[in-house]
């Protein structure tokens, strides 16, 4: 999925108007009843389309173990699937991971069977170290007393030769009219998920500001950005 939260992959920002990706927002006490509730509120929240720096990104990979870090109503864990990785998908709400689960159920067993969901709060869960060749985290925006130690932590859970990559709103989007949340601290730029990588450690293989079209509230054509970042862990 897709939005900025408290800990989640859906949480901190609001879904763009007329746009093609699952996205998350900010923080109220955005804790699992809130969650829960907001996705019963509607029949779908995000895209069943996969975030497309996810597949930009991870198409030239070679499919292996992944983690889809807010995985939300699973598109991107789905894609993932499909492209024959193993998936570990997490998210706050359960109401979520149950659409998710049943999203892949339709897609086929070939798919489903590829993925395992869990629930947990992201603003304090650690994957464990040295698990997965692919780290996902999509438009998950925490402040930065949680964004810098979720990040640190899903980074320490690539194995060497695996890959970091996280998508987001960038910062000047809060520039536009375009709906996001007005707390410049939960957003961020690639340069900011760099600082917090052992350059010894880190290859950085994409660092960039994609433009792109959205609709805002008022029904204008703006032009917003993206932080796209991904890095490989050289040992």
């Amino acid at each position: 999925m897709s939005e900025p939260s408290a800990g989640h992959g859906h949480g901190a920002a609001e879904h763009d108007h007329g746009s093609a990706e699952h996205e998350h927002a900010p923080p109220v006490a955005h804790d699992q009843a809130y969650w829960d509730d907001r996705y019963r509120s509607a029949a779908r929240l995000w895209s069943h389309e996969p975030n497309r720096y996810l597949v930009s990104e991870a198409a030239e990979l070679e499919p292996g173990t992944a983690l889809d870090a807010g995985c939300g109503e699973g598109a991107d864990a789905i894609w993932l699937a499909q492209q024959g990785w193993q998936v570990l998908a997490v998210d706050h709400s359960n109401v979520a991971l149950e659409r998710a689960a049943a999203h892949a159920a339709a897609t086929g067993d070939q798919v489903a069977e590829r993925i395992d969901w869990q629930q947990a709060d992201l603003a304090g869960w650690d994957p464990g170290p040295d698990r997965f060749d692919l780290v996902s985290s999509q438009y998950l925006h925490l402040p930065p007393g949680q964004r810098e130690p979720l990040f640190q932590r899903l980074a320490a859970a690539v194995r060497p030769g695996g890959s970091l990559l996280i998508g987001a709103h960038h910062p000047s989007d809060l520039h536009t009219t375009i709906r996001r949340p007005k707390q410049p601290e939960l957003f961020f730029t690639g340069d900011e998920i760099a600082a917090l990588l052992d350059p010894a450690r880190w290859q950085v293989v994409t660092n960039a500001a994609p433009e792109r079209t959205a609709t805002d509230p008022e029904g204008r054509e703006v032009t917003i950005r993206d932080t796209v970042f991904r890095a490989r862990r050289v040992n």
